[in-house]
């Protein structure tokens, strides 16, 4: 779990974005999340918690999780120098740990921004990403429970338990202690109970048992797991909520990463699907955290989602499609093979076939592109079609420009429209023009050379050839 990954002592007071969530200063809840890891392991210049899950950094995943709770204060304890991780925390607090010296420590270095406050405290991880706001309720409502302990453990019982820290219960199923595996006896790591690092604490108590914390361990830290102890020794109780290992997976390397991304993908499936949308072959499909869906959507095999995309009732994504910063409106059909860009608006029932790009572009209702086609910085009207092989030229190597199609207005294959260009309503491109003025409303446009056909031209020439040939 993340407790391997110390975060740090604190810089006393140092607070950056200082800001709390709403005003009750004495009940309530407020949430720390330890996100000050180097995550040296993931040999990354980009600070471990901002590295993306479902296309959101780690960090924003649990930071959702927490702001469902409608929480007093939430305060990220981070590193030195890690001002991305603080700014992609804003606007909640962040208080910088200098040097690292233990999980225990870096809560402790939250404590300034939690002056006055009496509620719950959670404790989490900004490695956590799969993480859900149902857990943290969890947690919080076992806090509330009669007996009142001082703390509220999350643990799982993982297929390998090798390296997790052991939660020892008593017997009768209270929390006694929690062994990190390095200081575990052997009879110790025979527990099939792990530690999953999240913890509910009570407010009040929680300064008196961050005090109390040593650093005289195999790890020199000061470590939060030893609070349980010391709430055991004043006569407190704690307690244990069994989680899904899922759901409180830590993040040190690429390969976890890679593991967290499927199971994040895996849920998002899932949820897609309980909410109207058909997938054919589910494990096949990539979205991102922020894919929204209609009803009745129906998606085929290999077809990737990137952020920013909508995607209304009725429509069709056909495979190998790739969709990115992208609205598709109901009815509409994608694909195969298609690419939309952002920008791209596809409005009602319009069709984008195989092989084509769309990119800051409106497609009108009814309108189709179906082949073999790239249309970008344009407007294509409503039920205008236009044909394969169909270029709009946008960029003249400064500055894009705009193509502006109109409804009805049919493009022959293999026209280039070069920009800045307006088709007409129901005017007619010929196939193989270069258009590089404005077509007027239901005229046609033609703009290739003149074909000539030369009598006995084609037998001379084979007859020449051969002669050379055989000469």
């Amino acid at each position: 779990m993340t407790q391997s990954a110390a975060p740090g002592k604190a810089n006393r007071g140092f607070l950056q974005g200082f800001s709390v969530y709403g005003s009750n200063m004495t009940s309530g809840v407020a949430i720390v999340v330890l996100a000050a890891g180097q995550g040296a392991r993931m040999k990354s210049q980009l600070p471990k918690v901002l590295h993306p899950v479902a296309g959101k950094p780690m960090l924003d995943h649990v930071l959702d999780a927490a702001r469902a709770l409608d929480p007093d204060r939430v305060v990220v304890v981070i590193g030195k120098g890690q001002d991305a991780v603080a700014a992609a925390a804003a606007p909640a607090v962040t208080v910088v740990q200098d040097p690292p010296q233990g999980t225990g420590d870096a809560v402790r270095a939250a404590l300034p921004a939690l002056e006055g406050f009496t509620g719950d405290v959670l404790v989490v991880f900004g490695d956590t990403p799969l993480l859900t706001s149902d857990l943290l309720k969890t947690l919080l409502e076992a806090r509330r429970a009669e007996g009142n302990p001082a703390a509220v453990i999350a643990g799982f019982t993982p297929a390998d338990p090798t390296a997790y820290g052991r939660l020892i219960l008593g017997k009768d199923g209270a929390l006694e202690k929690i062994v990190e595996y390095k200081n575990a006896s052997e009879r110790e790591r025979q527990v099939r109970l792990c530690n999953g690092g999240l913890m509910a604490l009570d407010g009040v108590r929680l300064p008196q048992l961050l005090k109390k914390l040593s650093n005289a361990n195999m790890q020199g830290e000061y470590l939060l797991t030893d609070v349980v102890e010391h709430a055991n020794a004043a006569g407190w109780t704690c307690r244990v909520v069994e989680v899904d290992p899922v759901e409180v997976m830590g993040i040190n390397t690429r390969a976890e990463l890679a593991q967290a991304e499927a199971a994040m993908q895996q849920r998002l499936r899932h949820q897609a699907m309980l909410s109207g949308v058909t997938m054919v072959a589910p494990d096949t499909v990539y979205l991102r955290s922020d894919t929204t869906f209609g009803r009745d959507v129906v998606i085929e095999p290999f077809v990737v989602f990137g952020p920013k995309v909508s995607v209304g009732d009725n429509v069709v994504i056909r495979s190998h499609s790739h969709v990115e910063g992208a609205s598709i409106a109901a009815g509409a059909t994608i694909g195969p093979f298609a690419r939309l860009r952002p920008g791209a608006e596809i409005a009602e029932a319009a069709h984008i076939g195989n092989f084509v790009e769309i990119k800051n572009a409106k497609i009108e209702a009814g309108a189709k592109v179906n082949h073999l086609t790239y249309i970008g910085d344009a407007r294509v009207g409503a039920k205008a079609n236009i044909g394969a092989g169909t270029i709009t030229c946008n960029y003249d190597g400064f500055a894009k420009h705009f193509t502006d199609i109109g409804a009805g207005a049919f493009i022959g294959s293999n026209s280039a429209l070069v920009a800045p260009v307006k088709i007409g309503d129901g005017a007619i491109v010929a196939a193989g023009s270069t258009i590089t003025r404005n077509v007027p409303a239901d005229a046609l446009g033609v703009a290739r050379g003149r074909q000539q056909d030369i009598a006995g031209f084609a037998s001379r020439f084979r007859a020449s050839r051969t002669a050379k040939k055989n000469g």
